[in-house]
């Protein structure tokens, strides 16, 4: 039996399949294969309860462990090991060449990430009979989930957000940022204090909506590149996590950049002076927690059912500033969160632009490659 035979096994004791005797049986057969020989079944077997999360760390996961993981770990003594990375495609290469069951579940970048796990075939199925909160989750952000797995869901949709546009106010009054939207990150004025996201997805996305275009369907590539160079010459520095963001804004280094919402909540509340405008087309996401192959689905789902409790998820969203995936017609929120950036009352988020899966995904190689130059001043 080979390693990845072994996990194999080991999912399908995980998720019900096999009965607890005969897993130990088949793993007591062919345990010295994996060099695993004296040590005894039974740990083996019990390191079901443990579940590992990976996120985006900072105020996030700060956000989650303090608010979700803790309070689960105290209910049901399964302990959640969690840990960050620092982008999403180092991730999923992390996760492709790992054998299943050592990554279980992941704060996922919304429908990019879904369908890219889904089409290497790294998901599962999950039992949403056991995920009873599901009922509270709005329908607008579980519908394209499925409609990318044929139905089932592999993830549950967690938050949601905006990547806009942040601004200093002492520099930039609400005048100017309304006239000049996003291309006030291509403006002569303000050289040598812009900043931007080390992102080429995000950076695309603002290349087209500053050169007036869809972007989810670019027809001039020349002009999306274009800007995306005259916003390299003007840049103070490309920051490439929410922390650093944070900083550069509430230092003054920074006086305009592409943002996301909820770290921009974070230093609003802090009684930073810096405001939040979305353009037409702003960058909007949703993200969930995805279930990976492998994993031990009675506690994960457990874990799932208990983070999309009203109470835990509300407390999560006031921490780590973004609004919550729950329905407002399903739960009262409080102000706390409808005061948010990028809340939608209404539940139904009409009038904000979500991203093609597949079509960013199918761009990715070339659009990649090609920002990467820019990036590098070429």
């Amino acid at each position: 039996m080979n390693n990845d035979h072994f996990y194999k096994l080991l999912h399908r004791y995980q998720s019900g399949e096999l009965g607890r005797r005969r897993f130990l049986g088949m793993l007591a057969a062919s345990a010295a294969a994996l060099g695993l020989a004296g040590r005894p079944i039974s740990a083996m077997a019990a390191k079901a309860a443990q579940v590992r999360f990976d996120g985006w760390g900072g105020s996030v996961s700060d956000a989650l462990r303090e608010h979700a993981f803790k309070p689960y770990t105290e209910k049901t003594g399964v302990k959640v090991v969690d840990g960050t990375f620092a982008g999403v495609d180092e991730f999923f290469t992390k996760v492709r060449t790992s054998a299943p069951g050592t990554y279980n579940v992941f704060h996922s970048s919304g429908v990019f990430d879904y369908v890219r796990y889904v089409d290497a075939d790294l998901d599962v199925k999950l039992d949403e009979s056991k995920i009873p909160n599901l009922k509270n989750v709005l329908p607008r952000l579980i519908e394209p989930l499925r409609e990318l797995s044929g139905g089932a869901l592999s993830a549950v949709p967690y938050d949601y957000g905006t990547t806009g546009i942040a601004y200093n106010k002492d520099v930039i009054s609400e005048d100017e940022i309304k006239e000049k939207g996003a291309r006030i990150l291509i403006d002569e004025k303000y050289k040598g204090t812009l900043g931007g996201i080390n992102d080429w997805r995000t950076q695309c996305w603002y290349g087209a909506v500053m050169s007036d275009q869809d972007p989810n369907n670019v027809k001039d590539l020349d002009a999306m590149w274009e800007v995306l160079r005259k916003h390299r010459s003007l840049l103070r520095k490309y920051w490439t996590s929410g922390a650093e963001l944070m900083s550069l804004m509430s230092s003054g280094e920074i006086v305009a950049t592409q943002a996301w919402s909820g770290r921009i909540a974070t230093l609003q509340k802090e009684g930073h002076p810096i405001g939040y405008y979305e353009p037409k087309d702003t960058f909007a996401w949703q993200e969930a927690m995805f279930v990976l192959r492998g994993s031990p689905m009675e506690e994960v789902q457990q874990l799932l059912n208990f983070m999309l409790d009203p109470a835990v998820a509300i407390a999560v969203s006031e921490a780590q500033g973004y609004p919550p995936s729950l329905d407002p017609s399903a739960v009262d929120l409080p102000e706390s969160v409808t005061s948010l950036p990028a809340y939608d009352a209404t539940g139904k988020l009409e009038g904000r632009t979500f991203a093609n899966a597949r079509y960013w995904n199918d761009v990715q190689p070339a659009w990649s490659k090609m920002f990467g130059r820019i990036e590098r001043g070429f």
